[in-house]
């Protein structure tokens, strides 16, 4: 990438993977990307389950009533998962990491989606089991990651919603 901000324009949601496997170098790059992601004091209360098996990450489609396609063709899935007991910015600690997840894939020139698990229907606990996640850690979110079977378009930076911004003089 050029810049920071060109990877932000070029990081889309990917809900649909090519069959190519994901590169060991480039996941490992993604992961250490992870385990930079600041948190509040320096608690680091994220772990990071990594799954690259097609017959676990193919069942957790059904986690969910709704969103969860990407895992019908996902490479790779990354359940972030915190400790609560450790911070009370645990959320926001568990987001950030998993954006640092996704900005890297895009990156690497990969694909990658944000499928939101805590609290969600029965989706933290098949979770919880498909990846041996103790009873201890919150299941925030499954990333999943992947070449894209399709491209999308860069956000046009004159569509962007201006309105949203407030200055204060």
């Amino acid at each position: 990438m050029n810049s920071f901000l060109e990877l932000c324009r070029s990081r889309r949601s990917y809900r649909k993977y090519t069959s190519e496997p994901v590169d060991k170098s480039q996941l490992d790059s993604i992961l250490q990307c992870a385990l930079m992601s600041p948190s509040g004091k320096r608690l680091n209360p994220w772990e990071f389950f990594v799954c690259t098996r097609q017959e676990h990450i193919r069942p957790l489609a059904a986690c969910r009533s709704m969103g969860t396609t990407m895992l019908q063709t996902a490479p790779v899935a990354i359940a972030v998962a915190l400790d609560s007991s450790l911070s009370d910015t645990w959320q926001a600690d568990g987001a950030i990491a998993a954006h640092n997840l996704l900005l890297a894939a895009a990156d690497e020139g990969l694909g990658g989606c944000w499928c939101h698990i805590y609290n969600r229907e029965q989706a933290e606990q098949q979770v919880r089991d498909t990846f041996h996640i103790p009873q201890n850690l919150n299941v925030l979110c499954l990333i999943t990651i992947g070449h894209k079977a399709e491209e999308r378009q860069l956000y046009d930076l004159q569509k962007l919603n201006y309105d949203k911004l407030h200055y204060i003089d």
